[in-house]
């Protein structure tokens, strides 16, 4: 096959996935309990019922092996368990099925183990998460929950990405963009040009926790980068330490380490300022000319976004703490909104990209936080769940030290577990766009009208009734 073949080939993306199975034993979602003197006495009633038939006799309603260990019933193997409950509606005397409280305490508040449990399945099979019971939640809540996305068939025709029938494009430009070109006399581009690069999906790697970083996370959060086609932010002094290079890392840099810019072996897509830095800003624009500056900062908006912009950033990469929280105390979604809103009425939106993280820690907060108004998510620590790491207690910011990863990490089990949640997350972002609709991500951003929500939904249904609001 020859190079032009080769090259005018179309490929559409694809993560692979495989199965990754947990490298510990996670707590069993439910505990059985079953009556030994009830199943005894039901062994010996079928004993005389079906005449000694040992077959019949030993069967078990458990298409899923519960009781089919070497003494069946009287030691149930509660690993097995998915909660379908027919054991207990066929044999309710003696067999009971219950959440298990050690599965429940994983995670912790915000995080809860709801969250664990879907993140550990698409981590472990790279697939949608599905219950055939339906959904059992609440409709409606607080952060997250208190928004709904508006995926009306009727009047919107009804994509079908997921199943590879339609294409649906998930790519992003991050970088410096134009609001309009200008022409010279010639027809030939004058000015500015746009200086943007582009990621298969609105999914970045945000540096970890300095209590969980090791060596061998960096290695598989920069692997599951490259294969996927990502980004991952790392610090600059682990890319150098533990001789990482690539263009789909992104080095994150502190103002006392401008010295290593010239270190790096290779040429970034992106560099990271870790605050604002004027010296840092020039040092990186003159050693890495072309190369995009990002700027991570706490969630900001007003006049202090819009002086970094004069300062010719053009990608901001906006942090709330791990359960979502600005400085101030507001939810990742609001503070998501009021920066959107900042270089919309300045006219400037088009010419940055908005990159966040914080508080998204399921698959359906990412299209959300699209809506709200970010580029794309960096996700920090649904990647440590990933791997299985437990929380200890709150994990609520960076410098905490309550997560903790299991001992053994694997490189390349690691990076097929980051590769199986990415792609089980971009399945359900697909899923999302489809119901809308839509053909590609970069519509979504902003796009409010595809947003409902509970609080102004009740305002216009309940406001002048008595006690509404009391």
């Amino acid at each position: 096959m020859n190079n032009l073949s080769v090259s005018d080939g179309y490929h559409r993306y694809h993560i692979e996935t495989k199965t990754a199975p947990d490298i510990v034993a996670w707590p069993s979602r439910f505990k059985v309990k079953v009556s030994r003197v009830g199943l005894a006495r039901l062994l010996l009633s079928e004993l005389i019922h079906y005449r000694g038939d040992v077959e019949v006799m030993l069967s078990r309603p458990c298409l899923y092996g519960v009781f089919s260990g070497p003494v069946g019933g009287f030691m149930p193997r509660s690993e097995k368990c998915v909660g379908c409950l027919r054991c207990t509606t066929q044999y309710p005397e003696w067999v009971r099925v219950e959440p298990n409280p050690e599965r429940q305490r994983l995670g912790d508040s915000y995080f809860t183990f709801r969250h664990v449990n879907a993140v550990a399945y698409e981590a472990e099979s790279g697939r949608i998460p599905v219950k055939g019971a339906g959904y059992r939640g609440r409709f409606g809540g607080e952060g997250w929950d208190g928004m709904w996305t508006d995926m009306s068939e009727i009047v919107r025709p009804t994509r079908d990405g997921i199943h590879g029938r339609e294409f649906i494009s998930t790519v992003v430009d991050i970088g410096s963009r134009l609001n309009f070109l200008v022409f010279d006399e010639r027809g030939e581009a004058a000015g500015k040009t746009p200086q943007t690069f582009t990621i298969p999906l609105p999914l970045l790697f945000d540096a970890p926790a300095p209590a969980v970083a090791t060596p061998t996370l960096y290695r598989v959060m920069a692997e599951a980068a490259g294969e996927i086609g990502s980004l991952a932010i790392l610090p600059v002094e682990a890319i150098l330490a533990n001789q990482l290079r690539g263009p789909h890392l992104a080095p994150l840099f502190t103002p006392a380490e401008a010295r290593r810019l010239i270190s790096l072996p290779f040429k970034p897509k992106m560099v990271v300022m870790d605050g604002w830095d004027e010296q840092l800003y020039e040092a990186i624009s003159r050693t890495m000319a072309g190369v995009t500056v990002c700027l991570r900062l706490d969630f900001t908006a007003g006049e202090e976004l819009l002086r970094y912009a004069e300062a010719g950033v053009r990608v901001f990469h906006l942090t709330a703490n791990y359960h979502g929280r600005g400085r101030d105390g507001a939810f990742v979604f609001d503070l998501i909104r009021a920066a959107h809103k900042t270089f919309v009425q300045a006219g400037r939106r088009d010419e940055v990209t908005l990159l966040g993280s914080g508080g998204v820690v399921a698959a359906e907060h990412v299209p959300k936080a699209i809506i709200a108004g970010l580029d794309a998510v960096a996700l920090d620590t649904p990647l440590l769940v990933a791997l299985q790491a437990r929380f200890n207690g709150e994990f609520t910011h960076r410098h905490d030290d309550h997560c903790q990863l299991p001992a053994g990490l694997d490189v390349a089990w690691g990076v097929q577990r980051l590769k199986n949640l990415t792609a089980a997350w971009r399945d359900q972002l697909l899923e999302v766009m489809g119901a809308m609709g839509l053909r590609e991500v970069r519509r979504l951003r902003g796009e409010i009208g595809r947003a409902m929500f509970q609080k102004d939904l009740e305002r216009e249904a309940f406001a002048g009734i008595e006690g509404y609001g009391s």
